[in-house]
């Protein structure tokens, strides 16, 4: 379970449980609040996101799922799966952090932000340092909350029918003692990562997520990215 819990001037204004497929502030924008993200809070099961919020003309929601429209039948038998994730930014000497993405994911070759799911009674916090070091064998810590971002996909894929709820929690991480990456996790969503200088951004193929992390994180970003 997921919870949003919105704070005005220290007092609790809003609390409502995150619906499958439904953005945090949007959720908010349809019960009269607007809201900036604050913190996350708990362990998967028992989630909390908190924001700082002002009072707004209620906002119906106009939000869709992304991906190809199912036919009915295909709608009665998928079957509705949300995944919550956590991400870290991680700069240092003036270079990011990335990984690329293996084969068996659905953006192969493309370089993302390290992190993954987390695990049952796991924190976003600890998610982010254990899956930065499986990823790329770095160690982490000074972990911050920054942004949530989350992506509603209905549709067909190559897995089949899918009704994807993704939750991203993305935070800035410090890494004092950078190394040559390692991927520890062999056969895993990870294929390779490396420190990217933040000059050479504009030429690498990341994911469509990356550049809304870099700016919630405070991290320039390259005017152009690739499409491919």
């Amino acid at each position: 379970m997921i919870v949003v819990r919105g704070e005005r001037g220290g007092t609790e204004v809003v609390d409502f449980r995150l619906a499958h497929g439904e953005d945090p502030a949007a959720g908010l924008a349809a019960r009269g609040w607007n809201g900036r993200s604050t913190g996350v809070e708990g362990v998967l099961g028992d989630l909390v996101l908190r924001y700082e919020v002002v009072p707004v003309t209620p906002l119906r929601s106009r939000q869709r799922p992304h991906g190809p429209g199912l036919d009915d039948a295909e709608r009665a038998r998928v079957r509705p799966h949300q995944r919550v994730a956590a991400y870290a930014v991680v700069v240092a000497d003036e270079r990011l952090l990335l990984t690329q993405l293996a084969p068996r994911t659905g953006a192969a070759g493309r370089w993302n932000l390290p992190g993954g799911g987390l695990e049952p009674g796991e924190s976003a916090t600890a998610a982010v340092v254990r899956e930065v070091l499986e990823e790329t064998g770095q160690v982490v810590d000074t972990v911050d909350f920054v942004d949530v971002m989350t992506q509603h996909w209905l549709g067909r894929s190559g897995r089949g029918a899918e009704d994807y709820h993704a939750v991203r929690l993305v935070h800035t991480a410090r890494c004092p003692r950078p190394t040559r990456p390692v991927v520890h996790d062999v056969g895993g969503s990870t294929s390779d990562a490396r420190w990217v200088p933040l000059a050479d951004l504009g030429s690498v193929p990341v994911v469509a997520s990356i550049p809304s992390a870099l700016r919630a994180a405070g991290v320039p970003v390259p005017g152009t990215w690739p499409q491919s």
